[in-house]
């Protein structure tokens, strides 16, 4: 799986830049390929290639981004295997997630945005104006380890549907399915230059790419603190920044709602992709007159929640993605104990199952209170956060006491249930379990970030809009 080349253009060309990436597998912690280290020069070669590009695909015929987005969304259904695999390798998800989430899932926004397209109205009229909806440009995508394919795709297939061109940086940590869909965009006939591929470092790539003259938009997904210096570098070409941050999402379970089921349901909704989720519901907001069954509950669930091998069809809790993300997220655990929150499951050091890899256990932590590191910050692994409330009034400060709103929980009868997540300050929030929809638009408020993906929102960030004002007859 070792890579030494850079996609630009559309062809596979030697680097400018010296060295290479290595690429660990989690669960092994063994070597399984390679990326190059590309430079400015591969970068301003990108995007060059971009730039020249975009002039005949702005304006390439609808119908040829149908297919071409429809192409894309079969080839990834064809590869499933293959790609889900590769992703395992990589972040050690289980492999039953990787094929439903980490390649399903962008098969369908593919297929969405072809869909989306058409019916979708470029021009209107407003009194003697024409509205006009013109694709922004040369985009820059830098994407995350966590759902690698699912990132990307969330900005390759509106940027395609909109008649934008684009270099991608993927993450170091999970480069190598971000070459495999080089790979199918070449075959399926994406014209060249559309989509480019810059493998690198984020401190040297990342920043280039967002400070780039030629670049028009940064579309990036991370941690806060990487996206404000995205922003920062960003600011001073005045171009347009998407960020998809950081998050500490609020699960509620209001006092009439059915406690078993939800209770039941928030180790899924914390646990999901083994915790390293920035939707992840790793906040659980509980009355008090229900504290001992939902805890005996959880606590319960946990225990059961055995790590291993993520190839195992039966495993639902891989390994962190590096070591160090498993020695940040065994620190949090120290700190929840040193703080005095009640430990319920789980805790300190490697699972009993596991002799190598980056595993920490489950873990779940009752008593929290706000001021705890615990409550405040993202851990982003497999370590849940309880505390209670007396009244709804209370349950909903508790819900809103963060620095982040991308995601959130309520459970509850429904129209109760509706109008307190109507109060929270979230980006999104599922009742009583509610399906994630990729129509629906995604993204924070808040230190989550700005801008939306997915759905007719997620489109609308690739366009700018022209009025045209014409005499009136």
């Amino acid at each position: 799986m070792r890579r030494e080349e850079l996609y630009i253009g559309g062809e596979w060309v030697r680097p400018h830049g010296e060295g290479e990436i290595q690429v660990i597998n989690p669960t092994t912690e063994e070597i399984i390929g390679s990326v190059p280290v590309g430079n400015s020069d591969d970068i301003n070669h990108a995007v060059s290639k971009a730039r020249s590009a975009f002039e005949s695909w702005s304006m390439s015929p609808i119908e040829d981004r149908i297919k071409i987005l429809n192409d894309l969304s079969t080839a990834l259904k064809e590869l499933t295997e293959e790609l889900a695999q590769t992703i395992t390798a990589e972040v050690g998800t289980p492999i039953g997630y990787s094929r439903m989430a980490m390649v399903g899932t962008p098969r369908v926004v593919s297929r969405s945005y072809a869909k989306m397209l058409e019916g979708f109205e470029w021009e209107h009229e407003i009194r003697n104006s024409l509205i006009v909806k013109e694709p922004i440009g040369v985009c820059a995508f830098i994407t995350p380890w966590n759902f690698p394919l699912h990132q990307i795709i969330g900005k390759v297939a509106p940027a395609i549907a909109a008649g934008c061109t684009m270099v991608l940086k993927p993450s170091k940590e999970a480069p190598l399915n971000a070459f495999l869909l080089a790979d199918i965009l070449h075959d399926i006939g994406l014209p060249p230059g559309v989509f480019n591929l810059v493998s690198g470092h984020g401190s040297e790539v990342g920043e280039i790419l967002s400070s780039h003259p030629d670049i028009d938009m940064v579309s990036f997904t991370g941690s806060t603190s990487a996206g404000v210096r995205v922003s920062q570098a960003a600011a001073s070409t005045v171009k347009r920044v998407t960020l998809e941050l950081g998050g500490k999402s609020a699960n509620v379970i209001l006092d009439d709602a059915d406690v078993i089921r939800a209770a039941k349901s928030a180790i899924g909704a914390c646990y999901q992709n083994s915790g390293q989720t920035c939707s992840a519901l790793t906040r659980l907001i509980i009355p008090k007159d229900h504290e001992d069954e939902i805890i005996e509950i959880v606590s319960s669930r946990v225990n059961g929640y055995t790590p291993g091998d993520p190839l195992n069809e039966n495993t639902r809790c891989g390994p962190m993605v590096s070591e160090k993300q498993q020695q940040s997220v065994l620190s949090y655990i120290t700190s929840g104990i040193d703080e005095g929150a009640k430990l319920i499951a789980g805790g300190e050091g490697m699972p009993e199952e596991c002799d190598k890899g980056f595993f920490v256990r489950p873990t779940a932590f009752s008593n929290v209170t706000p001021e705890m590191k615990i409550w405040k910050e993202e851990i982003f692994g497999p370590v849940l956060v309880i505390t209670t409330y007396d009244t709804e009034e209370e349950a909903l400060e508790l819900a809103n006491d963060s620095i982040y709103g991308l995601s959130g929980g309520v459970w509850g009868t429904n129209e109760r249930a509706i109008q307190f997540a109507k109060k929270m300050r979230t980006g999104q929030v599922s009742v009583n379990g509610g399906q994630f929809n990729v129509s629906a638009p995604f993204g924070g408020y808040k230190q989550s970030g700005n801008g939306r993906e997915l759905g007719i929102d997620g489109l609308q960030e690739f366009l700018e809009i022209k009025a045209i004002q014409r005499p009136i007859e």
